[in-house]
C-alpha cells in the first residue's frame, strides 16, 4: 500500500472509529431523522461552497446525477438514519460488530454489480477479521439478549449495512466516471438530505433542536469530520483499492473504537480480547497482502 493510501486508510478508520461515540450525543431530544438531516444538510452546504472556492465543476450528466442520487440516498441517507435508530435499541459496540458485515457485503456486491473476481485473500481475511471483532466485543455479545427491542435494533443495523454496501458500489462506479469526489459528495449529501426530508415531512416528524454544547459540538464534528473529511478519504480509497479492500475499514473502525474505549471508558482487556485484536491484524494483513 502506498503512503498516500495508508494515510487515507488511517484517517478513515480514526475518524469513523470516533463517530460511534459522537452519535450517542445526537440521541435524545431530537428525532434521529432530523439529526441526520441537519448533519447532511450542513455537510452539503460546506461541500458546495468548497467546490465553488476551488473551482471544482459541479456539472453532471443526467445519467451521472441518477447514480450520484442513488449513492446519496443509500450512503448518506437511509444508511445513517438506520444507524441512528439502531443506537436507540442496542449498545454502539454491538452495532459496530453488525456493521462489520459490510466487509462481506462489499465482496459479494462488487462481484455481482462490478464483476470483480472473488479472491481467497478477501474472503479468508474478511472472515478472520470478523471473528476477531466478535472476540473483541465478546463481553457485549454475552450481555446481548434477544428481546423485541434488541431484534429491532439488529434489523435496523443490518439495514444500514445493506444500504451502505450498495452505496459503496455505486460510489465506486461514480468515481470511475472522472467526477471530482468533492462534487460527488456535495450532490450526494444533498440528495440524501432531500430524500430524508421528504420522508420526515410525510411521516409528520417534528424538527426539534437541542441547544446543549454536546449536541451542537457532536453535530459539527459529524458533519465536518465524520462526513466531509472521512467520506472524501474513503471514496478515494474505493477508487484506489476497490470496494473489497476499502470496505475492510469496516472491521478496523470498531477495532479503533475499542482502543478509544480503553483510553476513555476503562475497557478491560482479557485474553479473549487480545486474541481478537491479533485476528483483526492478521485479517487485515491477508486482505491487503499479495495473493
Amino acid at each position: 500500500m502506498s503512503a498516500n493510501s495508508l494515510f487515507l486508510y488511517i484517517s478513515t478508520v480514526a475518524i469513523w472509529g470516533s463517530t460511534w461515540i459522537a452519535i450517542t450525543f445526537q440521541l435524545g431530544q431530537v428525532d434521529p431523522i432530523a439529526s441526520v438531516i441537519y448533519r447532511m444538510a450542513l455537510a452539503s452546504g460546506i461541500l458546495f461552497a468548497l467546490c465553488k472556492l476551488r473551482n471544482i465543476s459541479l456539472n453532471l450528466t443526467a445519467k451521472n446525477h441518477q447514480f450520484v442520487a442513488l449513492q446519496g440516498i443509500c450512503l448518506f441517507g437511509i444508511n445513517y438514519w438506520a444507524i441512528y435508530l439502531s443506537e436507540l435499541y442496542l449498545p454502539s459496540g454491538i452495532i459496530a460488530i453488525i456493521f462489520s458485515l459490510i466487509v462481506l457485503f462489499n465482496i459479494i456486491n462488487a462481484r455481482i454489480f462490478l464483476g470483480h473476481p472473488l479472491t481467497i485473500n478477501n474472503v479468508v481475511g474478511g472472515i478472520i477479521g470478523l471473528a476477531g471483532i466478535a472476540l473483541l466485543f465478546y463481553p457485549e455479545l454475552v450481555k446481548f439478549s434477544a428481546t423485541g427491542a434488541a431484534i429491532k435494533g439488529f434489523l435496523l443495523a443490518l439495514t444500514a449495512v445493506i444500504f451502505a454496501s450498495l452505496g459503496n458500489i455505486t460510489a465506486a462506479r461514480n468515481g470511475l466516471q472522472g467526477i471530482s469526489i468533492w462534487a460527488i459528495n456535495a450532490w450526494g449529501t444533498l440528495y440524501g438530505t432531500l430524500v430524508l426530508l421528504l420522508i420526515a415531512l410525510l411521516s409528520g416528524t417534528e424538527f426539534g433542536w437541542d441547544n446543549s454544547s454536546d449536541y451542537v459540538a457532536s453535530l459539527l464534528y459529524l458533519s465536518v469530520f465524520g462526513t466531509i473529511i472521512a467520506f472524501g478519504a474513503y471514496l478515494k480509497l474505493l477508487l484506489i483499492l476497490g470496494p473489497e479492500k476499502a470496505g475492510y475499514t469496516g472491521l478496523l473502525i470498531p477495532f479503533f473504537a475499542i482502543l478509544l474505549s480503553t483510553l476513555f471508558e476503562d475497557y478491560q482487556w482479557t485474553a479473549v480480547a487480545a486474541l481478537g485484536f491479533a485476528l483483526v491484524g492478521i485479517g487485515n494483513y491477508i486482505v491487503m497482502g499479495r495473493r
